[in-house]
């Protein structure tokens, strides 16, 4: 019987060491739970902390994108491509020849005006012998006048002296009748000599009127000319199309052998290194959102390791809606509202974009620094 009770009692001592055992692991869970709760109102405390400190002074969005003034190549003149210089993608300077268009026309168009130039100044050099010449002739006439003169006073001289004497008989009616004649014709001849003189000098006048006050360059009649050979000029040297600033060769659209028309679009040459970024932001976060606020940027290109650095150059004057092809008709029974979008465009850092060169068309992530809005 002893060995049997003490063998009993161990088992019923047992029920008690198993029933200390839920106690303690609900100790434990119970610890854990509080540590836990604590830790989420810290880490709730420090987020309120940081969104109060940080999140409210920058306003982001991802719905942004590189943008640039792309330059259009296009001919000013038409013509047949002699050459194309330059491939699509290729890096260029301004300045730099792109297409080259048939120039044969061209030269024989400069080399007309230049004949023209030169027929112009010889005939205005003309001008000014015509002049010596007109003046020789206006002297020979006032000495035909001066000889004119003199015979009519001779013939008046003569007639009065006939006259005088006639009434005595001593001069015939014949003589009489001469020297009347004669008279008559030297104030004819007089007349007629200053009427040459008369036109001789008109002659001279007009034509130092083409002459008078001008130097022969600027004669109008060799002005004239050499505008005309300045315009033949300025067609030849539009027969080679040069960039018109630094960039990347985009959208190439011209062959050798191609007849081109004036204006047609023959590639475009997009400015990398003065891309700007087109941000489209909620109407809802441009309260305080100002021209000159600093704006940091990432790319998908190079991801968040690289960082570009930019300043808010303004905002656009409509949204997107606004100024789409087909804009909303919100006087619909069925409208619904639709948060808009403005875009607001940003300048980035020139250096940056040296060092990490910008597409136009990429995805942009911008945070807009507007803790100094006024």
């Amino acid at each position: 019987m002893s060995d049997t009770a003490a063998l009993e009692k161990p088992a019923a001592a047992a029920p008690a060491r198993v029933a200390s055992g839920p106690t303690a692991a609900q100790a434990r869970r119970r610890r854990l739970l509080i540590v836990l709760a604590v830790l989420v109102v810290i880490g709730v405390a420090l987020y309120a902390v940081y969104a109060v400190l940080f999140t409210g002074k920058t306003v982001t969005t991802d719905n942004a994108y590189v943008g640039a003034d792309v330059a259009q190549v296009t001919p000013l003149i038409a013509g047949p491509v002699a050459q194309v210089l330059v491939r699509e993608t290729q890096q260029v300077k301004a300045g730099q020849p792109l297409v080259v268009l048939d120039d044969a026309d061209a030269k024989i168009a400069v080399e007309q005006a230049q004949a023209a130039l030169g027929q112009a100044e010889r005939k205005v050099q003309g001008y000014g012998a015509s002049d010596t010449a007109l003046a020789g002739q206006v002297a020979a006439r006032d000495a035909d006048i001066a000889r004119a003169r003199s015979d009519l006073d001779r013939a008046k001289t003569d007639l009065d002296r006939r006259q005088a004497l006639s009434a005595s008989g001593a001069v015939s009616g014949d003589e009489l009748t001469n020297a009347k004649n004669k008279y008559t014709e030297a104030q004819a001849a007089l007349a007629q000599a200053q009427a040459s003189r008369a036109a001789a000098a008109g002659s001279r006048e007009a034509n130092h009127v083409l002459i008078a006050g001008v130097s022969l360059e600027q004669n109008p009649e060799v002005a004239a000319a050499r505008a005309r050979l300045d315009a033949a000029q300025l067609m030849l040297t539009r027969t080679v199309l040069k960039a018109p600033l630094d960039g990347i060769v985009s959208k190439k659209q011209v062959e050798v052998g191609q007849q081109v028309a004036v204006g047609a679009p023959l590639m475009a040459i997009v400015p990398a290194s003065e891309a700007y970024v087109d941000a489209n932001f909620k109407e809802v976060q441009l309260d305080k959102v100002r021209p000159g606020q600093a704006v940091t940027l990432t790319s998908d290109l190079y991801g968040s390791k690289v960082k570009f650095h930019g300043k808010v150059r303004g905002l656009s004057g409509g949204t997107g809606s606004a100024f789409s092809l087909i804009p909303a008709q919100n006087a619909s029974g069925n409208w619904i509202k639709v948060v808009q979008r403005l875009p607001v465009r940003i300048d980035l850092d020139p250096k940056e974009l040296a060092q990490h060169p910008l597409r136009v068309g990429l995805s942009m992530k911008a945070s807009i620094d507007i803790a100094n809005a006024n």
